[in-house]
């Protein structure tokens, strides 16, 4: 596997509970009404959907520990129950010369993912899913499902693990598995047309490490097994129907009062 270096965003979400505490316990134990963890980390993936090359890429780490809503209460991340995030996604640029499998297709743009997810979380098990739109390289839809398991190893150390399926609409399916007969024509790739439905499922699994009350180095991997339309795709049968991607960055927790 080929090494690059290439700078690009990776989002976390943010989790918003709706079953809060009332507005008047809000600032129980006279702690902070926000809690908020910033970092950075780097991560290595796959250059592009169905690459068997991979980049290192940097990217910040954002997570909300407790949050304050005026009037609604207060949610603790750690609380049981349904919760709400933004979900966010990035998809850097894929250019023809980035693979010789590549030859004769069109480059694709970057592309931001925006939306929404939701989840429940219980004392040992969390699931969730998502959904989210694709602005400037692609305008389909792409969505996870997942479920963990959560351990806390000790005071300072927990992990969690778990299956993911991917989807997608078919616009996103044929912007990053497609191949169209022009394209077909310039290069060695054969003309493909997938349709929207599941496209991957695997497993992930996340660790965190307290080195002191405020600071956390995080863990992250994955792997993932394109399925359906896209693991027939000849973008995906020129790199790799396997996907993996590992991480680790520190995060600080901040915190402070908006509201008397």
């Amino acid at each position: 596997m080929r090494l690059a270096v290439l700078a690009t965003l990776f989002a976390a979400g943010l989790s918003l509970g709706l079953n809060g505490a009332k507005a008047e316990d809000a600032l129980v134990g006279g702690g902070p009404q926000y809690l908020i963890d910033v970092g950075i980390g780097g991560l290595a993936k796959p250059k592009y959907p169905g690459a068997d090359t991979y980049i290192i890429v940097p990217y910040p780490l954002f997570g909300v520990g407790r949050f304050y809503i005026p009037g609604v209460g207060q949610r603790e991340s750690n609380a049981h129950g349904f919760y709400l995030y933004p979900s966010f996604g990035y998809q850097g640029e894929r250019n023809p010369n980035d693979d010789n499998s590549l030859k004769g297709t069109k480059k694709v743009p970057w592309t931001l993912e925006l939306g929404l997810g939701a989840g429940f979380k219980g004392q040992w098990l969390r699931g969730f899913g998502s959904i989210r739109q694709g602005i400037n390289g692609t305008d389909g839809q792409v969505g996870d499902l997942g479920l963990d398991v959560v351990v806390p190893v000790t005071s300072a150390f927990d992990v969690a693990f778990g299956p993911r399926a991917s989807f997608a609409s078919t616009e996103y399916m044929e912007t990053y598995f497609g191949v169209t007969g022009k394209e077909a024509s310039k290069g060695s790739l054969s003309k493909y047309q997938p349709d929207g439905g599941f496209k991957s499922v695997g497993l992930a699994a996340s660790a965190s490490y307290s080195l002191t009350e405020r600071t956390k180095l995080r863990f992250t991997g994955s792997w993932n097994r394109f399925v359906g339309d896209a693991d027939k795709s000849p973008i995906v049968k020129a790199g790799s129907h396997d996907q993996w991607m590992a991480g680790i960055g520190i995060t600080y927790r901040l915190g402070f009062n908006l509201f008397r």
